[in-house]
C-alpha cells in the first residue's frame, strides 16, 4: 500500500492528513498555527504535532509515506522558503516539496491543470497557474503593500466606521449596536474612550462577521463587503491577465472562511462581475474541500501517480469544508 501525507499550515491552525492511494483517509492531525512568519519556533512546533498525530493515527512512520506536501501560510517569497525547507526536510520524509497556502487551495477547489484562486480568509491573496504551468501570485502582504481586507482589516473598518457614526462623520448604521454588544460596552463614548487609553489595543477579527449579520438591512455592512469583492475581483484579473488567461476556460476558486462559511451574497457578486469582464470562460467555484485536500493531491502527482475519480470521491467525503453556508455562485 502507498501512502501521502498532505500538510495544510495557517495563521490560526494546521492540518495534517495521511492517505492510501485511493483518497482514503487513515490518519489526521491538527493543531495550532502553522505560518513561520508569525513565529518560526512556534510553527515548527504546530507542523511537527499535527504531522505526529496524523501519522500515529495512521499507525505510520515517516518512512512509509510515498511523497510529502506541505501548503504552508507565509511560503511567499525565496526568503521564506531558505527558513521553511530546512525546517521541512528535518522531518524525515524522503520525498517532499513546499509550496504556499494557495497553491494547495487551487488544487483542491478543481480538477484542472490550471486556475486561479482568491483567498479571504484572515488576509487575502491569490494565485494562478496557465495551461503553460507560469504560476503567479498577487497579494498576500498586508494593507502597505496593496491589498485590502480579511478578517482583521475588516473587522478594523467596523470599528471605525461605528466611531465615524457616533461622531457623525457617517449614517447611523446597525454595526453600532452589533458592535457595542460583541465588546461589551453600554455606549460608544466608553468604547471610544477605553480604546484610545489603552494604546495599542487591537479590535478582535470576529467583528468582521458583523458585517455579514448587518447586511441585510444595513448600507455601511454592504458598501464595506462590495468593497471587499471588489478588491478581490481586482486582485484574480491581475493575476490573469499577467498570465495570459483572458481566453482559456478554467475555474477561479474561492477559499477562506469569508467566502466559504460565510453567506458571500455581498462579496461574490462583485468578483464574478469584474472576473467575467477579463475571462469570460471562467467559472467561479467556492473550496467545498479542506486545503488539505489539495495537498494529498499534490502529493500524489508529485510522485507521479494518475489521479482517479475515487481519489476526489473518498476526499470530499472526509474532507468536506464544516459549517459551510449555501453560496451564491453562478458559472
Amino acid at each position: 500500500m502507498t501512502y501521502y501525507l498532505g500538510v495544510d499550515g495557517g495563521g490560526s491552525k494546521t492540518i495534517a492528513v495521511v492517505t492510501d492511494e485511493a483518497g482514503r483517509i487513515v490518519g489526521m492531525g491538527k493543531s495550532g498555527c502553522g505560518n513561520h512568519q508569525l513565529g518560526v519556533a512556534l510553527a515548527d512546533r504546530s507542523i511537527r504535532e499535527a504531522v505526529q498525530e496524523a501519522l500515529t493515527q495512521a499507525k505510520l512512520k515517516a518512512e512509509a509515506i510515498d511523497f510529502a506536501l506541505f501548503g504552508l501560510a507565509g511560503a511567499d517569497r525565496e526568503e521564506d522558503y531558505r527558513i521553511l525547507r530546512p525546517m521541512v526536510a528535518a522531518m524525515g520524509f524522503a520525498r517532499h516539496d513546499v509550496v504556499c497556502d494557495t497553491v494547495i487551495g487551487l488544487r483542491a477547489g478543481t480538477r484542472q491543470s490550471s486556475g486561479v484562486v482568491v483567498i479571504c480568509g484572515s488576509g487575502t491573496n491569490s494565485y494562478g497557474v496557465n495551461t503553460r504551468g507560469d504560476e503567479l501570485q498577487c497579494g498576500g502582504f498586508g494593507y502597505l503593500f496593496g491589498d485590502f481586507g480579511g478578517g482583521g482589516e475588516l473587522a478594523v473598518e467596523v470599528f471605525r466606521t461605528v466611531i465615524r457614526a457616533w461622531e457623525g462623520r457617517e449614517q447611523p448604521t446597525a454595526l453600532t449596536a452589533l458592535t457595542l454588544e460583541a465588546l461589551g460596552y453600554e455606549e460608544v463614548e466608553t468604547m471610544f474612550s477605553a480604546y484610545l487609553d489603552g494604546g495599542s489595543r487591537s479590535v478582535p477579527n470576529t467583528l468582521a462577521k458583523l458585517l455579514f449579520d448587518a447586511a441585510d438591512r444595513d448600507e455601511a455592512a454592504r458598501r464595506i463587503l462590495q468593497r471587499q469583492g471588489v478588491e478581490l475581483g481586482l486582485t484574480a484579473s491581475t493575476v490573469i491577465r499577467r498570465l495570459g488567461m483572458e481566453q482559456d476556460v478554467f475555474d477561479l476558486v474561492m477559499v477562506g472562511s469569508l467566502l466559504t462559511r460565510a453567506d458571500s451574497r455581498f462579496i461574490v457578486p462583485y468578483i464574478e462581475q469584474i472576473v467575467k469582464e477579463t475571462a469570460p470562460g471562467c467559472s467561479l467555484k467556492v473550496l467545498e474541500m479542506e486545503p488539505a485536500a489539495g495537498a494529498i493531491l499534490l502529493a500524489m502527482e508529485r510522485s507521479g501517480k494518475q489521479i482517479e475519480a475515487v481519489v476526489y470521491d473518498h476526499l470530499k467525503a472526509d474532507l468536506a469544508i464544516e459549517g459551510r453556508q449555501t453560496q451564491w455562485v453562478h458559472d
